[in-house]
């Protein structure tokens, strides 16, 4: 069970929330688009993303240019891949992988039945839940994440749709980071509020390889 006091951590506050939506929607974003967008001040919204940094959320960097003057830094979300991967998630994935290694062998389990690629791209995404004070259940028949009772249940319905899609891009991110077949696909439609479940897809490559083919019948 996650420690409700540590909840969220790096994204416990809305407004960090916003600015995360705003740098995973575009990148390279400055302190002067994002205090506009927020109506923020800028010390207020260095410090939100100082945290995000920390957290391996955001990474900066600084503005290339072709002119005199000093460069901006520049901001974007860390999204797992090559050109955007922050070395705090990195550190991240790689610990939960050691832990779950740690894990099965102490209760002799074996990997996934979808492979140790996949096997440490959930080690990865369980952690970065239960950090973010969520109590995830996975469902890998069905490829399923259940988040229910969700933390932001009593939010309000009108911030609901940004939360999603920022928690559904951190999962994301957390797989790409992993690096394996698993990706995250969507925020499957709640019943009631406090449902939330999320729909994980295998790559086509690997569907096909744990997917067994259809026997021809007899001539």
């Amino acid at each position: 069970m996650a420690n409700a006091g540590l909840a969220y951590g790096p994204i416990s506050s809305y407004s960090r929330v916003r600015i995360l939506h705003l740098v995973q929607t575009r990148p390279d974003r400055t302190i002067g688009e994002l205090c506009e967008a927020t109506g923020l001040h800028a010390n207020t919204v260095r410090e939100h993303l100082q945290r995000l940094i920390e957290g391996g959320y955001v990474i900066q960097t600084s503005e290339h240019r072709t002119t005199r003057g000093r460069p901006r830094t520049l901001y974007s979300a860390a999204t797992g891949m090559p050109e955007a991967s922050s070395p705090v998630a990195r550190e991240k994935v790689a610990e939960a992988a050691r832990r779950g290694d740690m894990l099965r062998r102490m209760l002799a389990e074996d990997d996934s039945e979808l492979g140790r690629e996949a096997t440490y791209q959930l080690d990865a995404l369980i952690e970065h839940l239960e950090e973010s004070g969520f109590e995830p259940v996975i469902d890998e028949d069905h490829l399923t994440v259940e988040l229910t009772p969700c933390p932001h249940a009593a939010s309000a319905p009108a911030h609901r749709p940004m939360l999603c899609q920022v928690h559904l891009g951190l999962m994301q991110s957390v797989l790409n980071q992993a690096g394996g077949p698993l990706a995250a696909d969507c925020v499957r439609e709640p019943a009631r509020p406090e449902e939330c479940t999320v729909q994980l897809r295998l790559s086509a490559a690997a569907a096909a390889v744990t997917t067994p083919a259809p026997v021809s019948a007899a001539a």
